[in-house]
C-alpha cells in the first residue's frame, strides 16, 4: 500500500477496513484471473504507477498470461486511449519481466533444463536459465525453485539480498523464507514457485 493508505489504516482503521471489505466482496462472482485483469486496467486508467506494478504482479501470480494482459489493455482502448496503454507498456518494458519479452509472447509453457542436480549446492543458489533469473533452494533431495522477482512490484531481487535463509527485497523490504517461499514480513504474497522435475540427472523447471 501507499504511505497515505498506511496512514489512514492507522488513524481510521474501522473506516478503511470497511472500504477494503467492500472491494473484496464487490468481485466475489468473478474468477481470480478476471478480477486481476480488471484491477490492472483500473490502475492504468488512473495512471497509478505503484498500483499498476502491484496488480501486474498479482495478475501474473493469478495465472494471467502476458498475452492476456496486453489483449486486455487493447480491449480497454475505448476508455484508456493509446497514451495510457503506451504509459503501461513503458513501465512493463522498464521492469523487464521475461513473460513480456517479444520472443516469449505467444509461446507455450515447457520444461527448461537448469543444471545437473548433483551440481546444485546445499542452501540457496541464484542462477540464470534461458534469460530468466531464479533462486534455487536445496536441502538434500528437496529442491524449490523461485522467480527472482518480488511479488509486490516485480522488483528483481539480487543474490546479495539473501542472508542465511531470509531473502529481502531491496525496494520495500518484503522478507521471504527461501526454504518455503513464504513472505514473513512487510508483505502478504509468496515468491512465485515453479514446478520442477529431475530428468536424467538434470533439474528441469516448468514455465
Amino acid at each position: 500500500m501507499s504511505d497515505a493508505l498506511n496512514y489512514l489504516m492507522k488513524v481510521r482503521p474501522e473506516a478503511m477496513q470497511s472500504y477494503f471489505d467492500f472491494v473484496k466482496k464487490s468481485g466475489k462472482h468473478l474468477d481470480k484471473k478476471t478480477r486481476a485483469l480488471i484491477s490492472v486496467i483500473t490502475k492504468v486508467d488512473n495512471q497509478t504507477e505503484t498500483g499498476f506494478k502491484q496488480y501486474l504482479s498479482r495478475a501474473l501470480q493469478a495465472g494471467v498470461a502476458a498475452d492476456e494482459i496486453i489483449d486486455a489493455l487493447f480491449a480497454a482502448f475505448p476508455i484508456l486511449g493509446l497514451s495510457k496503454i503506451i504509459w503501461a507498456i513503458d513501465i512493463i518494458i522498464e521492469l523487464d519481466i521475461p513473460e513480456f519479452r517479444p520472443e516469449m509472447l505467444g509461446g507455450q509453457s515447457t520444461w527448461h533444463q537448469v543444471m545437473a542436480f548433483d551440481e546444485i549446492n546445499e542452501g540457496t543458489t541464484r542462477v540464470k536459465c534461458d534469460d530468466r533469473e531464479l533462486f534455487i533452494y536445496r536441502k538434500k533431495d528437496l529442491v524449490n525453485v523461485y522467480d527472482s522477482h518480488c511479488p509486490h512490484q516485480v522488483t528483481n531481487i539480487p543474490g546479495l539480498a539473501l542472508t542465511e535463509h531470509i531473502l529481502t527485497c531491496p525496494k520495500h523490504h518484503w522478507k521471504f523464507d527461501i526454504t518455503t517461499g513464504e513472505c514473513i514480513k512487510n508483505g502478504d504474497r509468496p515468491l512465485r514457485k515453479y514446478e520442477t522435475r529431475t530428468t536424467d540427472g538434470v533439474l528441469e523447471v516448468y514455465w
